[in-house]
């Protein structure tokens, strides 16, 4: 009997199985993510607001801020609204277009965010340790820079991983068991070699990550010297204050995702419904608490909260 042959094709749809072996616990898992991701949005739509509504706040270390909120809207809403309609209509089907769109929206913003960060780590390098010569060097000219660099990165990392793709042979397997299209989960349905994608998708932008780090870490070591020859206790302790919102948000970001990506490629003694929730929880978390961090610890943002929603209430009730 001659052997099987599965004619290679480029699939119309791949199909998304959710969390394997948690099928009928879809809808329960669905009410936590989906309260995160409104909380997600109702906080990053709020921050955005103010610094967009407050003049004093158009500053740099606010305008990165912003475009962390932005970033951190698109990472949830590119995976989170899918993922609920396929646990409330078992909407598995996806176009391998849209899989690939999803997959290159998630990495590239993940990617955007790691210069943000980066951007945000050399803000504060620059307002502690050269307070004088901070207007003169991050000025609105050289923000808007950082931000076309951050997506023109991000760009040439993460748009070869769809040539990748497109150059594989698909045979009749079609099925991804995730919630959503990323690089990996997609190139393993492949019926050839997958090695350049692992090594690119694992290389590259952990390279780039890996850089953004080092550069962070170099940023820090400065301040802490310099924050340690402050002679007021006072400023220093400012200084100290608005750095720690800074550092929780990178243990937010870097931790859970270099955490994914090794236990997708290497963590074969992980479970995979483990594996999912984790991959999930990360494109939930940091857009969930960024806003949090930022708006408990950073006394501006507080401020002006104070000023835009509570204050026109008060005045509302006397009247």
């Amino acid at each position: 009997m001659p052997p099987f042959n599965l004619t290679t094709f480029m699939p119309a749809t791949f199909i998304l199985t959710g969390i394997p072996g948690m099928e009928q616990l879809h809808v329960w898992i669905s009410i936590p993510f989906c309260s995160m991701y409104l909380a997600a949005l109702l906080g990053n739509g709020v921050l955005l607001f103010i610094i967009c509504t407050e003049r004093s706040l158009h500053q740099p270390m606010f305008l990165f801020l912003s475009m962390l909120a932005i970033a951190d809207l698109t990472l949830s809403s590119t995976v989170v609204p899918r993922m609920l309609a396929l646990f409330w209509f078992h909407a598995r089907e996806i176009s391998f277009g849209a899989c690939l769109t999803q997959m290159f929206f998630l990495h590239f913003t993940c990617s955007v965010e790691s210069v943000i960060l980066l951007a945000m780590a050399f803000d504060r390098f620059v307002a502690i340790c050269f307070p004088l010569r901070y207007g003169a060097v991050l000025t609105m000219s050289a923000v808007a820079k950082v931000g076309l660099v951050a997506l023109l990165r991000s760009f040439c990392i993460i748009f070869p991983c769809i040539f990748l793709l497109r150059w594989l042979p698909f045979c009749g397997h079609n099925i991804i068991p995730h919630t959503y299209c990323e690089h990996i989960g997609i190139a393993r349905l492949a019926c050839a070699d997958i090695s350049l994608n692992i090594w690119y998708g694992l290389v590259v932008p952990f390279t780039m990550a890996a850089l953004d780090l080092i550069l962070i870490a170099v940023s820090y070591g400065f301040i802490l010297l310099a924050l340690f020859r402050l002679p007021s206790r006072t400023a220093r302790h400012k200084a100290l204050h608005t750095c720690g919102s800074h550092v929780c948000v990178l243990f937010l970001f870097y931790v859970p995702a270099a955490f994914a990506a090794l236990t997708q490629r290497f963590g074969r003694n992980i479970p995979p419904e483990a594996h999912i929730l984790l991959a999930n929880l990360y494109v939930l978390f940091p857009p969930l608490l960024n806003p949090i961090v930022y708006g408990v610890r950073t006394q501006q943002i507080r401020e002006k909260a104070v000023k835009v929603f509570i204050c026109p209430k008060r005045r509302l009730l006397r009247q």
